[in-house]
C-alpha cells in the first residue's frame, strides 16, 4: 500500500477555529499512528476574505497545540505551492480538460439572471439549483460569446436521474441522489478555482489516500466523486467526522461558544490540556481514560473508535480537563513558568506598562489598573451599565452593533478599531465619548480605564469580542423579533 497521506485545508478568512483543530488533530492522529504524512495547504482562493493575517494566525495556533505538519506553506514539500492562490494555472488548465472531453461547460448567465432563475424555481416549488440553460447553447453562440469576451464560468455536468453510492469508511454506503446535486462552478468568472474543482486537484497531486473531514461535506461528495471519475483518478478514501455541538446539540457556534483557538489561549488553557479535550470529541481511548497527551492518542489511535453522534463543545468540561494537566502534570515550579510565559512575558506586557506607567505610584497600584489584561471574562453585572449616559435602548443597540462591527474587522490594530468604531458612533448619531463608554466597561469593567482601543489590540480581537458579547448579555441581546430589524439597520449603516 501507498505511504498513508491526510491533509487539513483550512481558508484564511478569519480566527482559528477550534473545528479546524478537531478535524487537523484526527488527521494527523490517523496519518502518524500509520506512519504516513500530514499536510497543510492554504485554500485562499476567495480573494475577497482572505488574509496573510489570518493565514498566520492558523499557523501558529495550530502549532501552539503541537499540531504539526510534514508537508505546508511554511516547510515546503515536493508538491508544492502548498497555496491555492499560487496554483492557478493548474486549475485552469484541468477546468478546461473536462470543458474539451465534454465533462464541463461555459455558462455565460449574469448574476441577475441567476437571481430570477432563483425567484422563478422558488415560485415553481422547484428545488433551488442551476437548470442546465446554457448547455442549450450551440457551438456558434459559445464561441460568439468568447469571442466578445462575454464574462463565464465553468460548470460541472451532472446526471440527472439515478443515485451516486458514497463510500465512506465510518457511515458504509451513502446513497444520495443526482437529482440533489447542483451543475457546480469549478471555475468563478475570476479565473478563480471553487473549492470543489481545487479541492480535487490538489488532492490528487499531493497523492492524499485519506480524506477525513467535517460531516457537513457528505452532500458535496458526489460531485467530487464525479470530477475523479471524469478525470480517470483514483479517488482518495472519504471520512466524515461528526460536527462539533454546542451543549444545546446545535452546531457549534461563536454566538454560543467562543470558537476561536486564540481565545483558549489567551484565557490561559494549556495546549496539551485543549488538545486532549479535542481528541475527546466523539473518539475514545482503548481504556475510555478522559485524560491523555497526544503522543498517547497517536500510539492508541483507531479510527474505527470514532462516534458518529455529534460530540458536545462544552467549556465546563474543558475547564475541568484543564484543571486536572495544571494540578497533575505541572509542578510548583512549572506552573510558575507557565503562569509567567501566558501572562508575565515581556512581549505581552510591555505593550500595557507605557498605559499604566503615569497612573500608578507603586507597584502595588498595577492590579488595579490593570488586573483585567490578566483575566479572561470579566462577567459584568447590568448595574454596571446604570451610570451611562445612553437610552437602554440605544445602549444594547450599540453594543450589538459594535460587536458585529468588529467581527468583520480584518486587521486587528488600535487605528483600525478606533477607525471602525469612530465610524458607527458617528452614523448612530451618537457622541463618541458616549459611545465608548459602554465598550470600556465590557472591555475593562470601568469606564476609568486605560484607552479601551490599545486595550483591546493588546488583549486581541477573541477575548474582546468575547467581553462584548458577554456585555450584550448583561444588558439584553435583541430578541428574535429585534434582530431582523436591527440586521437590517445595520446594514443600511454599513452600505
Amino acid at each position: 500500500m501507498s505511504q498513508i497521506r491526510t491533509r487539513i485545508a483550512p481558508s484564511p478568512t478569519g480566527d482559528p477555529h477550534v473545528g479546524t483543530a478537531y478535524i487537523a488533530l484526527f488527521n494527523m492522529a490517523f496519518a502518524r499512528q500509520l506512519g504516513g504524512k500530514f499536510i497543510l495547504r492554504i485554500e485562499d482562493t476567495d480573494r475577497t476574505r482572505s488574509t496573510t493575517e489570518s493565514e498566520q494566525t492558523i499557523l501558529d495556533a495550530l502549532r501552539w497545540l503541537g499540531l504539526d505538519w510534514d508537508e505546508g506553506p511554511d516547510v515546503g514539500g515536493e508538491y508544492g505551492p502548498y497555496r491555492q492562490s499560487e496554483r492557478g494555472d493548474i486549475y485552469t488548465n484541468y477546468a478546461m480538460e473536462l470543458v474539451e472531453k465534454g465533462h464541463a461547460f461555459y455558462a455565460f448567465e449574469t448574476p441577475e439572471e441567476l437571481d430570477q432563475m432563483r425567484v422563478e424555481q422558488r415560485e415553481q416549488g422547484l428545488p433551488q439549483k442551476y437548470d442546465g440553460r446554457a448547455l442549450l447553447l450551440s457551438e456558434e453562440e459559445i464561441q460568439a460569446n468568447l469571442k466578445a469576451g462575454k464574462p463565464y464560468v465553468i460548470r460541472m455536468k451532472v446526471p440527472d436521474e439515478g443515485t451516486c453510492v458514497v463510500k465512506d469508511k465510518l457511515r458504509g454506503d451513502i446513497e444520495i441522489a443526482w437529482s440533489q446535486v447542483d451543475m457546480q462552478v469549478l471555475l468563478k468568472a475570476d479565473g478563480m478555482p471553487t473549492y470543489h474543482l481545487a479541492n480535487v486537484v490538489d488532492d490528487h497531486l499531493m497523492k492524499i489516500t485519506h480524506v477525513i473531514r467535517g460531516e457537513e461535506w457528505i452532500n458535496s461528495a458526489p460531485k467530487h466523486m464525479l470530477l475523479y471519475q471524469y478525470f480517470g483518478w483514483e479517488m482518495p478514501e472519504l471520512c466524515h467526522m461528526p460536527l462539533l455541538r454546542n451543549p444545546d446539540k446545535s452546531k457549534l457556534s461563536k454566538r454560543k461558544n467562543p470558537t476561536s483557538i486564540l481565545y483558549y489561549q489567551r484565557m490561559g488553557y494549556l495546549a496539551e490540556a485543549v488538545v486532549n479535550y479535542l481528541g475527546r470529541m466523539g473518539w475514545s481511548m482503548p481504556d475510555e481514560r478522559e485524560k491523555f497527551s497526544l503522543q498517547e492518542m497517536i500510539e492508541h489511535f483507531d479510527i474505527q473508535r470514532v462516534s458518529l453522534g455529534g460530540p458536545v463543545f462544552d467549556v465546563e468540561k474543558l475547564s475541568w480537563l484543564n484543571g486536572l494537566w495544571l494540578r497533575e502534570e505541572l509542578t510548583s515550579e512549572q506552573f510558575a513558568e507557565k503562569y509567567v510565559e501566558w501572562g508575565l512575558n515581556a512581549n505581552y506586557l510591555m505593550p500595557i506598562i507605557p498605559l499604566i506607567h503615569s497612573r500608578v505610584e507603586t507597584f502595588s497600584d498595577v492590579a488595579d489598573v490593570a488586573g483585567f489584561f490578566l483575566q479572561g471574562m470579566l462577567n459584568p453585572e447590568e448595574s454596571d451599565f446604570v451610570d451611562i449616559k445612553m437610552e437602554p435602548e440605544i445602549l444594547r443597540k450599540a453594543l450589538q452593533f459594535s460587536l458585529w462591527r468588529l467581527e468583520a474587522l480584518r486587521v486587528w490594530e488600535k487605528d483600525a478599531i478606533f477607525s471602525e468604531l469612530k465610524s458607527l458612533a458617528q452614523q448612530m448619531d451618537i457622541k463618541p465619548k458616549d459611545f465608548f463608554a459602554p465598550l470600556f466597561v465590557a472591555i475593562s469593567g470601568s469606564t476609568a480605564s486605560v484607552s479601551v482601543f490599545d486595550s483591546m489590540a493588546i488583549l486581541g480581537p477573541d477575548i474582546s469580542r468575547a467581553r462584548i458579547r458577554q456585555a450584550v448579555d448583561v444588558v439584553g441581546g435583541p430578541s428574535k423579533k429585534e434582530m431582523k430589524r436591527w440586521e437590517k439597520e445595520f446594514a443600511v449603516l454599513a452600505n
